[in-house]
């Protein structure tokens, strides 16, 4: 299993899906080998998730390097050491260290996943050199129209995406919608080769965060709660902040009752900046990294839980969405209402949405959200909805997956 995103690395919820395949596949007959990045490429790090990883697994970290902090000079750094990505050091590491491992016990399926463009270039030589069947964890698309905005780097993209359809043995995505935008960027290619195994929630780690005593709160505050990443771009939170200040300055929400965290957004001073433009501090906060289980803890405590998806990710929904449905808390989206993130959502039973890049429609969805919230109407997805979703179950399909990309042979 080629996966960058993996313990010790903190701060991104990709890491679940990795780490929660490599922690159930042994219940299916597999026996899991990680290759991830040696730690030293991370942003951040932590031990919280290191118990995690199963007992006698093998975890192997090649060499790496962030070439945005280890390579720059007074903040910059030639681009071409950063093609595809900034972890392209990973390459030169992986498959020297990759080939050993394939030497000493031959796998029967070599296993990448994305979001970072490198892993699947590994995969993609290991399999070259190897000939074992590949399969390929895209995920998400790599590319759109207009996506990534520099030409040459969409055009890298663009190849990487090719090379992994024409020769992995499957390429999973993580939407419905992803799959389909695979099978028509290659029709020549079988539309069976382009599957589906969503992202989840892990059942365990709900058990231990429920067990954390959720704090008191005398202030009567409405607390809502973003938890993870905001990319500038896919997860543009203008029209969100103008929204609020129009609120604020109306009297319809106040400092006494209303608060918005945003956790580890992984951009604070690029979001504090647009919170102080906007005027907005008394009721926006943003809020460090905090282990994993204590981030699930804090959706389990919050009044409402804030998920934000622009419409160039219509075919992705992000993964902490099944995380928010699984803490059955009221859940407001701010998506684009025809995206694959809006569609689970209604799936779900869910219809507090309203678009991302609309600020009187948002201002309109705050006001009903918060009057639902205070009713007790918000609608949740019930249980039964909400097991579908567990890490147990795609961990199920993924090993059925493997179990096809082998066949005749076997696994065990």
């Amino acid at each position: 299993m080629i996966a960058y995103h993996y313990p010790p690395m903190r701060g991104s919820s990709g890491i679940q899906r990795t780490l929660k395949f490599s922690q159930y596949l042994g219940n299916h007959g597999w026996q899991p080998t990680v290759l991830s990045a040696h730690p030293r490429a991370y942003a951040n790090t932590g031990d919280d998730q290191l118990g995690d990883i199963p007992q006698g697994m093998q975890v192997h970290r090649a060499f790496a390097f962030d070439t945005a902090r280890h390579l720059s000079l007074f903040g910059r750094y030639p681009g071409w050491l950063a093609l595809p990505d900034r972890w392209v050091s990973w390459w030169f590491g992986a498959v020297p260290a990759g080939l050993k491992l394939i030497r000493r016990q031959p796998p029967d399926v070599i296993w990448s996943t994305y979001p970072i463009a490198t892993a699947h270039l590994v995969g993609l030589a290991l399999h070259r050199l190897t000939g074992i069947p590949w399969v390929a964890d895209m995920r998400d698309p790599m590319t759109d129209d207009d996506y990534p905005a520099n030409p040459f780097l969409r055009r890298l993209y663009r190849w990487i995406e090719r090379q992994t359809a024409l020769h992995c043995e499957l390429l999973v995505c993580t939407t419905r919608g992803a799959a389909e935008v695979y099978r028509a960027r290659f029709p020549g290619l079988p539309a069976a080769k382009f599957e589906v195994i969503e992202n989840g929630y892990d059942e365990e780690n709900f058990i231990n965060a429920e067990a954390i005593p959720l704090p008191h709160r005398p202030d009567g505050r409405l607390r809502l709660v973003h938890s993870g990443v905001i990319y500038p771009s896919e997860r543009d939170p203008t029209a969100l902040f103008q929204a609020l200040a129009s609120l604020l300055a109306s009297g319809a929400i106040a400092a006494a009752n209303f608060h918005l965290t945003l956790r580890a957004t992984g951009h604070d001073a690029y979001i504090a900046a647009m919170i102080d433009e906007h005027q907005i501090g008394s009721v926006v906060s943003l809020a460090p990294h905090i282990a994993y289980r204590d981030a699930l803890a804090e959706m389990l405590g919050a009044d409402g839980l804030l998920i934000l998806q622009a419409a160039n990710c219509n075919h992705q929904v992000p993964a902490k969405l099944y995380e928010y449905l699984r803490a059955r808390r009221p859940v407001l989206a701010l998506t684009d209402p025809a995206g694959d993130t809006a569609a689970t959502l209604r799936t779900a039973g869910v219809d507090t949405i309203a678009p991302l890049d609309c600020p009187i429609g948002i201002a309109q969805a705050i006001i009903r959200f918060i009057g639902l919230i205070s009713s007790g109407g918000a609608p949740l997805a019930t249980p039964e909805t909400v097991q579908q979703y567990s890490r147990q179950a795609r961990t199920s399909r993924l090993s059925d997956l493997l179990d096809a990309a082998i066949a005749p042979s076997t696994h065990s």
